[in-house]
């Protein structure tokens, strides 16, 4: 099984939002992306959704988006983002989601040899954005979640499994300076964590690569060219 990340999907099929006013490297977004995951990805493959994935504002919305989404190769895992405002309680989401798709919220699942866990994340401490007061109780409280999903992760781990973490938000500035998240990541032994968010110039600030122990993997569909990037073979 080949595990793959994309974020950031942006789809508005219920209420249409062309993507376009963000770039003309938007256009066609979706048939573009369609094109290029049957292309990549395979039925016996799982591709990593974290976070951003339709602009609707209430699930029935997202229904229209998410079975677009669970038509395509593939076992999908669903995270939220900033953006997904159709996102009222994960009990819910998982209720309605189609066959082959799952939905992480603070805790972890199985995918083949691979354990994967996640949170949205928040602005990291250092960053431009950042402006303390709400920013870090809301930092702090992801914290707490992404240590309850790693806990979930370590809980149904087996020997030799490989750890995989999804945010929405990237775990650190854009200095990619130590933080909570990074700090938890490598205590419990992450191999991989795949984020999105970025956009456009924000993007020039992304990080792929090893830090601490990790290896990092940027998943925003723009900044991928619209193709699913794989992160393991597990």
């Amino acid at each position: 099984m080949t595990i793959f990340a994309l974020s950031d999907l942006h789809l508005s099929g219920h209420s249409p939002k062309p993507m376009e006013v963000f770039g003309s490297h938007w256009e066609g977004h979706w048939d573009r992306i369609r094109a290029a995951w049957r292309e990549a990805v395979g039925d016996g493959d799982a591709v990593l959704i974290p976070g951003d994935i339709s602009w609707a504002m209430t699930l029935d919305g997202a229904m229209t988006d998410i079975n677009e989404i669970a038509g395509l190769p593939g076992f999908k895992v669903l995270l939220r983002g900033n953006h997904d405002y159709w996102w009222g309680g994960v009990t819910r989401v998982r209720a309605r989601l189609p066959h082959g798709m799952a939905a992480i919220q603070n805790d972890a699942m199985r995918l083949g040899s691979a354990v994967v866990c996640g949170t949205r994340g928040w602005t990291c401490p250092g960053s431009s954005a950042w402006e303390g007061g709400d920013d870090e109780k809301i930092y702090l409280r992801e914290l707490i979640r992404l240590r309850l999903s790693l806990e979930a992760a370590r809980r149904i781990a087996r020997p030799g499994d490989t750890l995989i973490a999804m945010l929405h938000f990237p775990p650190f500035n854009e200095k990619q300076q130590p933080s909570g998240f990074t700090a938890l990541l490598e205590e419990f032994g992450a191999a991989h964590a795949v984020y999105g968010h970025l956009h456009g110039l924000q993007a020039g600030a992304a990080f792929e690569g090893m830090l601490g122990g990790v290896y990092y993997h940027m998943a925003s569909c723009d900044y991928l060219g619209f193709r699913p990037k794989p992160v393991a073979e597990v």
